[in-house]
């Protein structure tokens, strides 16, 4: 129960920044791209490179700092960060392959994903009128 209320409230936290994130990269760059989602991955993907670097990933010591950091504030900002650095743990490890197929799988069925999800979505509306 513990590590849930942790997830939640880092959660809640992550959630807002990236409201607020979001909406002031917008106010800064425009709205003619996807420049607060840009904002927020990028960093969400420092943030958990930061932290790795720190060694906060890696420590067992640190389970109830990262559940409130990474898995709550950080997850509820980007997912994107978690997906940046497994990326980077293949790559550390020699399996680029797998680094090429995590980038290639994640960006092809999400966004194919989110076709099929969209054209559901369509099909379903239209038909509920």
């Amino acid at each position: 129960m513990k590590a849930i209320l942790l997830v939640a409230l880092g959660g809640m936290i992550g959630a807002v920044a990236r409201f607020l994130g979001t909406a002031a990269a917008e106010k800064v760059f425009g709205d003619g791209f996807a420049y607060g989602t840009l904002v927020v991955n990028v960093v969400g993907c420092l943030g958990i490179g930061f932290l790795a670097g720190w060694g906060l990933i890696l420590s067992d010591n640190n389970l109830h700092v990262r559940l409130f950091v990474i898995t709550g504030m950080l997850g509820a900002l980007t997912t994107f960060s978690t997906f940046g650095w497994e990326t980077v743990q293949y790559l550390q490890d020699g399996r680029w392959q797998l680094a090429f197929v995590n980038i290639s799988l994640n960006l092809l069925i999400g966004v194919a994903a989110v076709l099929g999800g969209f054209a559901a979505g369509q099909s379903l509306f239209s038909k509920a009128i």
